[in-house]
């Protein structure tokens, strides 16, 4: 049965789940307080990672951040503030950077990563889209015997959940990518990810989209919800109101002020993170992360981004020129041919990472509300688990069997 829906959200989450909600017949309308071409969704890395099986709440982790809390050049950046939600956040943070969170969140992770790289491929293979997307794998380059032993044992555990992962030495890195003039002692190569260039999907699935008879709203700030007997029956944004049969929540680092109003606790916080790009021929042609420094390297078309931090300061978009610095820094650190310019430093960009506590995505129905779906909190793997996301979204409003078990994801988790 054909319904009704409003989307709150039009980032990577929100178009593919308007992409497969269209394509079962449903009326979609995509609302979003931005223009719908910056943010998280257009200055990421850009990575399909199903490398990526450790959460952000691992063992370690919470000892890093105090430290790393005095100096704001650090890969992540906790600016400590006396603020409940923040509290309640750091509280659950605390308790899942443990080895048992780690171990049930692998295997979850690493199937809706998968997933999502099959249905990118789908998508660009069934739509004729020509966005930029390589199978190149994924180079974490090392240069401390510590971290090269860290990313070689979660390359094993990624073999044993059945993904391509090996180590690799600096003499075979040089092979692996010749011109790059990689200073490393060696890495982890993850064969399993791929790559993109993001603004070149977000603007061909826009385009596909109203071309379908989705309508878009954008900067239109939703304001408030009416809600009746645990139902939604409208919303109201600072131009219009609208009224739907279901409703999705996936505003990103918004979405727990919405769900606040509707009883839902989803503890969420922001994480900032930059992106720097430049079009000078750095010969780079594997994506690499520079262990040391956190620092995401994607040769994209046309250009290379350098991309990193995870900065929890609360909701803005201040330029930290502080955090911008030390990621040009790590560039030149480990291709010591790189140099960014001022110019190119002064272009950066960030955007706003939804971050829940257990590093696991908000998916599903909450309890409190029969007809919102919500879809938030997928830190920094929002690009890499996009499709998955909006196709078990579809398949929860049309009441399909699940591509997924969605359980782990369930946005009325404790912790």
């Amino acid at each position: 049965m054909s319904k009704n829906i409003v989307v709150i959200g039009g980032g990577i989450i929100g178009l593919c789940s308007a992409y497969y909600l269209q394509k079962e017949g449903h009326q979609v309308t995509i609302i979003d307080q931005s223009n719908l071409d910056a943010g998280a969704s257009y200055v990421n890395a850009g990575y399909l990672s199903p490398s990526h099986i450790i959460p952000l709440s691992a063992p370690g982790v919470m000892k890093k951040g105090i430290k790393w809390m005095f100096d704001k050049s650090s890969p992540l950046y906790i600016k400590p503030r006396l603020d409940l939600d923040f509290l309640k956040w750091t509280w659950a943070f605390n308790k899942s950077c443990n080895q048992n969170h780690v171990d049930k969140a692998a295997p979850v992770i690493r199937d809706i990563s998968i997933l999502s790289q099959e249905l990118y491929a789908d998508i660009k293979r069934e739509e004729n889209f020509s966005f930029h997307y390589e199978n190149k794998g994924l180079l974490m380059i090392c240069q401390t015997e510590k971290l090269l032993e860290e990313e070689v044992h979660t390359a094993h555990l990624a073999s044993q959940l059945g993904l391509s992962a090996r180590e690799v030495s600096a003499g075979e890195l040089k092979t692996l990518d010749p011109n790059a003039n990689i200073e490393a002692i060696g890495a982890a190569y993850f064969e399993c990810d791929q790559h993109t260039t993001p603004h070149e999907f977000m603007n061909e699935m826009k385009t596909h989209l109203e071309h379908a008879g989705v309508m878009f709203f954008a900067n239109e700030k939703v304001t408030d919800l009416e809600v009746s007997n645990h139902t939604i029956t409208s919303i109201k944004t600072d131009k219009q109101v609208l009224a739907a049969d279901e409703f999705i929540l996936a505003a990103g680092s918004w979405s727990n002020m919405l769900s606040k109003k509707l009883g839902i606790q989803l503890l969420l916080q922001a994480g900032k993170g930059y992106r720097i790009n430049t079009e000078k021929d750095t010969n780079i042609t594997i994506p690499a992360i520079l262990c040391e420094t956190k620092v995401a390297v994607t040769p994209m078309n046309g250009f290379t981004r350098f991309a990193g931090t995870m900065e929890i300061a609360g909701i803005n978009h201040n330029i930290n020129k502080v955090r911008v610095e030390a990621i040009a820094r790590a560039a030149q650190r480990y291709y010591p041919h790189i140099e960014l310019t001022e110019q190119e430093k002064s272009q950066a960009e960030c955007g706003l990472r939804p971050v829940s506590p257990d590093g696991l995505p908000y998916i599903g129905k909450s309890r409190k509300c029969k007809n919102l779906t919500v879809a938030a909190g997928h830190a920094m793997m929002g690009w890499t688990m996009g499709t998955a996301t909006g196709k078990v979204v579809s398949e929860i409003i049309s009441e399909q069997k699940l591509s997924l078990d969605l359980t782990s994801y369930h946005p009325d988790r404790t912790f």
